[in-house]
């Protein structure tokens, strides 16, 4: 792509040894040698292109079969491939990557259908910075640039959305290297770095943002990791890093911010630092919804979520729910998530009008998806894991056993007392 801009008088953003060209008239031990010499080269420059590179090391080892990609590389016409497309095609390969289970890389990748949604109600705009601190393979911030671009037709806007509105970090070199090249193909932050190899947790923040979207790991930090209090002593001491994301998410959203975040349930319902953790959130930022969410919609099994909106500058008052689990069943394979699945949550949270929210839970539709948790309920409230729905459906063999234990019971009362059939 970079050589095709050249030709194109569109300048270049790699040292002359290092283009695309310069690969092409080679073969051989020759071709294997000079192509690591570039991999090594272009990790050590600035920007985007440092980051796609990021420890990047050559798999292809046989000459023959380097020389044969190559070719079939020069083939097309990436440049001037539409931009959308490139990325689609990206995004398909990365999806399919997070689908093989034995690599672990599903970790990394926020079905996209959930990403939309609440990119669609946080409604991030033009003006606004954007942040992912733990952005694996950049689908927070795509689709916040999907959402925003079209927000204004102004040059300026746009250049400054591409190039400064949009940040990630991820403390894994690979998932930098691939969220990197993602944005560098929808052509996004091309003089610049928008992703960051770092541990988010490490320091305190260097700067805040105005709207925050994130998925951040789960369960405790890798092993040999420095402890978090020891860098954050501002946070209150926890091994989870859902909860320390959760603090970290807290001190870098601007007063006025949005914050749409995914966290487990546990940091709703836990004890100890995590409650304490959850008062500080009901004191300085108002958590006025919660969306409840089902199974089999990321690639690790049985991880219950739930995605969290609040705003900082309020305490919280009323919370809504949204119950998008009782009920629900979808599996990765047979019945994936699809955005218009969260249409009706998309339409009651009323984004940029939530005076005109109305719940759909009553006395007479005690199963009503979407409810409100007054003021006084939430200070009553041992967690925040609120439940209400009965729509647990029984399989088959279930009902089939107390089919037969009820006719059982019915035979015995019969043969021993002789008053009933």
């Amino acid at each position: 792509m970079d050589d095709e801009k050249e030709q194109l008088g569109l300048g270049s953003s790699i040292p002359e040894d290092c283009k695309w060209r310069s690969l092409q008239g080679l073969s051989g031990e020759d071709l294997v040698k000079h192509y690591e010499e570039i991999l090594k080269e272009l990790a050590n420059q600035h920007g985007l292109v440092a980051t796609i590179f990021t420890k990047a090391t050559n798999k292809i080892d046989h000459a023959a079969l380097l020389k044969k990609v190559i070719d079939m590389v020069a083939e097309e016409n990436w440049y001037m491939m539409e931009g959308d497309l490139k990325g689609a095609i990206y995004e398909a390969i990365l999806e399919k990557n997070g689908q093989d289970r034995k690599s672990g890389a599903g970790q990394y990748f926020t079905p996209r259908a959930l990403i939309s949604a609440i990119v669609d109600v946080v409604d991030p705009k033009i003006t606004e910075s954007v942040a992912d601190p733990a952005c694996g393979t950049g689908g927070f911030l795509l689709g916040a640039y999907a959402h925003m671009k079209d927000q204004s037709h102004d040059i300026e806007k746009q250049k400054r959305l591409r190039n400064d509105l949009l940040h990630g970090a991820d403390n894994t070199s690979l998932v930098v290297t691939l969220g990197s090249m993602n944005l560098y193909l929808h052509d996004i932050g091309l003089n610049g770095k928008p992703i960051e190899h770092k541990d988010s947790l490490s320091e305190a923040p260097k700067r805040t943002y105005d709207v925050i979207l994130t998925n951040p790991p789960f369960g405790t930090r890798p092993q040999g990791s420095v402890e978090v209090s020891a860098m954050r002593p501002e946070f209150i001491k926890t091994s989870d890093n859902q909860v320390n994301f959760l603090q970290h998410i807290m001190s870098i959203v601007k007063t006025g911010g949005r914050v749409g975040v995914v966290l487990p349930d546990s940091v709703l319902s836990d004890s100890g630092s995590t409650a304490q953790v959850r008062a500080k959130l009901l004191r300085d930022f108002n958590l006025h919804t919660i969306l409840r969410l089902p199974t089999g919609i990321f690639y690790a099994n049985g991880v219950r979520t739930n995605v969290l909106f609040f705003d900082k500058g309020e305490p919280t008052r009323d919370i809504w729910v949204y119950d998008y689990r009782t009920g629900i069943k979808h599996t990765m394979a047979t019945k994936p998530l699809k955005r218009e699945d969260l249409q009706d949550f998309v339409d009651c949270y009323c984004s940029g009008h939530m005076e005109d929210r109305k719940a759909t839970y009553s006395a007479e539709n005690p199963n009503g998806r979407w409810r409100c948790f007054s003021e006084e309920e939430v200070a009553k409230a041992d967690n925040l894991d609120f439940k209400w729905m009965d729509l647990e459906e029984k399989d088959e063999r279930t009902m089939l056993l107390q089919s037969s234990r009820s006719c059982w019971e019915g035979w015995r009362f019969d043969r021993y007392t002789g008053t009933q059939k």
